[in-house]
């Protein structure tokens, strides 16, 4: 099984160099299921996985230019804000037995799965539809206060559950501060690193960290971002982008399923 998670562990990578996203969706669900890591240490192995993958991947954009500095700034400070208080308070004070119903018994750990199965849809959702930029810019840049509030749902959601988010950040900079598609992708990659490693840290108090194992799966990652970036030069992301989101989809109904009916 560990060698299918280490296997699974470079998808990571591959999705974020080739469509800009998507992976960080995968990170948790590999870590459970694949390696046994208890839930919420699992959110926080994430949180470093994702963020060292993500902030070596934004390299070749900021040596491209494909970075707005200031929107990552206006964005990312609510967003790291509520990532920190994401995992300082929020996580820490939800009980580990919450309520059973019947046979099930609703815990802290089942409970940040369902969550995270909702998630994934949600971000099937936004891979699979169909809609270009130029639909996109038809519509007036929204006031800053959406975009703050994108920023705060962001951090709250990559503390929770140690997903990156940038199935909500590429459309909120697309479709509320009319970044280029590239540009979104670039500046996604480094507000998703710096909330990453801000969560993680934020973390350590509460965390064992088994460092070679971390180390290991985040390399493996690191060496995906190399190839889907690699692949982006000659594979166009967006017609993979709705495959990998029907793959998607479908990992979040089984998390479903299996934290449910099949537990």
């Amino acid at each position: 099984m560990e060698i299918t998670g280490y296997s699974a562990s470079i998808l990571i990578g591959i999705s974020l160099g080739l469509i800009g996203g998507g992976g960080s969706i995968l990170t948790v669900p590999v870590l459970v299921y694949l390696f046994t890591v208890d839930t919420v240490l699992a959110t926080t192995y994430s949180l470093f996985v994702v963020g060292s993958t993500s902030l070596v991947g934004s390299f070749s954009y900021f040596k491209k230019g494909l970075i707005a500095v200031k929107t990552a700034i206006f964005f990312g400070i609510p967003s790291i804000i509520a990532v920190s208080l994401t995992r300082q308070y929020l996580l820490p004070s939800i009980p580990e037995y919450l309520i059973n119903f019947g046979n099930f018994a609703l815990t802290r750990s089942v409970l940040l799965m369902l969550l995270f199965a909702f998630l994934m849809m949600i971000a099937s959702y936004s891979m699979i539809k169909k809609e270009t930029e130029e639909q996109s810019a038809s519509h007036q840049p929204s006031s800053s206060i959406w975009v703050i509030a994108q920023g705060i749902m962001v951090g709250i959601v990559t503390g929770l559950i140690g997903a990156g988010g940038g199935f909500l950040i590429i459309p909120a900079l697309v479709n509320l501060l009319k970044l280029p598609m590239k540009t979104a992708i670039g500046t996604s990659l480094i507000i998703i690193a710096v909330n990453s490693l801000i969560g993680f840290v934020f973390s350590l108090r509460q965390s064992q960290i088994n460092w070679s194992f971390l180390l290991t799966v985040t390399l493996i990652a690191i060496v995906g971002i190399f190839i889907g970036s690699y692949l982006s030069t000659k594979i166009d992301g967006k017609k993979l982008k709705p495959a990998f989101g029907w793959f998607v989809l479908v990992m979040g109904i089984y998390i479903l399923l299996k934290e449910t009916i099949l537990k």
